[in-house]
């Protein structure tokens, strides 16, 4: 672990908490991070560090690597604000936010109670046979070829599918999409980051404008009916919420696919036990998010506030690392292990009042993954001489999956 230059911290971070991650160091690397980076962080940082580069751009943050003070921090919204933390509009000189994620109470509460029934995991459920037909037609494509491109062929249109068929957006500009969401969220350079939000912003106002003009039955017609405190949403907001989704909806799911199928892919005997076993997929998705959560996010400090024994100033970010979080030794018996009836709760998916508007069609989206491959492929592997490498960062991935059958 390296550490950082006392001359460069600010005063009332003590020299022994700073430290630079190689969890975040936003490159490819060969060993696997839930079983060699996170497993060494546990064992040798304390429950709180000064992380000199835990945000894009090598900029700091707090590590609180524990499931309990972080779900402390998660149902406390009065002294950790989510306002603005992304940097996105910040990025670009602009000041919206990303609805709901980016809102505090009290107005956050009437973003939720907007958008909640049409997140509700009754309404997911209705498109279980959609998600499911998605599924099947990408993998009819190279099931009989013997091999695929996971990423390529499945992991990355998978759910853009399904969001875009929620928004009601065109199908055939998934892959520039595809090229803004790895600028927006892969990205170490907030240049290329900022361009790409630009692009973004100007596409989904575009798709906006047009659905004022032209109502169509699509959920971006439909926000247009959305109040908060007894108003119909204004145009920032709006926008705001169409780019939470392209945010949420595009990235995570294929994050976690991939490290859910490399896992598979290189322990051919868990594979078999869901083969064999297809009632534990539910609970083996649990587990997958727990072990495979790929996100570290963060709330803003809204005052002077002690964690830990630290003192923690107000703006100062503090992670969300659900990476980290779930392989907490102190709350998980035997972390590393991969059961599927742990029956654990775990914060991949949020905690608090922020908990994942979309976290019912990710379940969904990811258990109907499993269950597809199950039945559709025999048992599957690595391809030959395909060495696997792990993007570590803020979203932690498998950037390449070549499998073979």
């Amino acid at each position: 672990m390296a550490t950082a230059p006392a001359s460069t911290l600010p005063s009332h971070v003590p020299p022994e908490l700073a430290v630079a991650l190689p969890l975040y160091a936003r490159k490819r690397v060969s060993e696997c991070p839930q079983e060699t980076l996170i497993p060494e962080m546990h064992a040798t940082l304390p429950p709180i560090c000064y992380v000199t580069n835990i945000f894009p751009g090598d900029q700091p943050g707090w590590l609180v690597k524990s499931y309990e003070d972080t779900m402390e921090m998660l149902r406390d919204p009065d002294n950790f604000t989510k306002n603005g933390m992304g940097k996105w509009a910040q990025n670009i000189n602009e000041n919206w936010l990303v609805i709901p994620t980016e809102a505090d109470p009290p107005i956050h509460t009437d973003y939720r109670k907007a958008l909640n029934p049409s997140f509700a995991p009754q309404k997911m459920s209705a498109l279980r046979d959609q998600v499911r037909e998605r599924a099947q037609t990408l993998i009819a494509k190279f099931k009989d070829r013997g091999s695929c491109d996971f990423v390529d062929e499945f992991s990355e249109k998978y759910p853009i599918n399904i969001v875009l068929d929620l928004l009601g957006l065109p199908q055939e500009r998934m892959e520039q999409f595809l090229v803004w969401e790895k600028e927006m969220l892969h990205t170490n350079d907030w240049e290329v980051r900022g361009n790409a939000v630009r692009q973004v912003k100007n596409y989904l106002l575009e798709e906006i404008e047009d659905r004022r003009k032209n109502p169509r039955d699509d959920y971006i017609t439909r926000i247009f009916d959305f109040e908060v405190d007894g108003r119909k949403w204004n145009e920032d907001e709006v926008f705001g919420h169409c780019f939470n989704l392209y945010l949420g909806g595009l990235d995570t799911v294929t994050s976690l696919l991939g490290n859910i199928f490399c896992f598979l892919a290189r322990y051919p005997e868990r594979q078999a036990e869901l083969r064999e076993n297809p009632g534990k997929i539910v609970l083996a998705v649990e587990e997958f998010l727990r072990a495979f959560a790929p996100v570290t996010a963060f709330r803003i400090a809204a005052k002077e506030i002690e964690i830990c024994g630290q003192k923690v100033m107000p703006g100062e970010y503090i992670s969300v690392a659900t990476p980290v979080t779930g392989y907490d030794p102190t709350y998980y018996e035997n972390p590393q292990e991969i059961r599927f009836d742990r029956k654990a709760p775990h914060i991949s998916l949020g905690g608090g009042i922020h908990k994942c508007l979309g976290m019912h069609l990710a379940r969904l989206e990811l258990q109907i993954a499993v269950e597809e491959f199950m039945k559709s492929l025999p048992e599957f592997r690595i391809k030959d001489g395909f060495d696997v490498s792990y993007f570590v960062g803020n979203i932690q991935h498998v950037p390449e999956l070549e499998l073979q059958w």
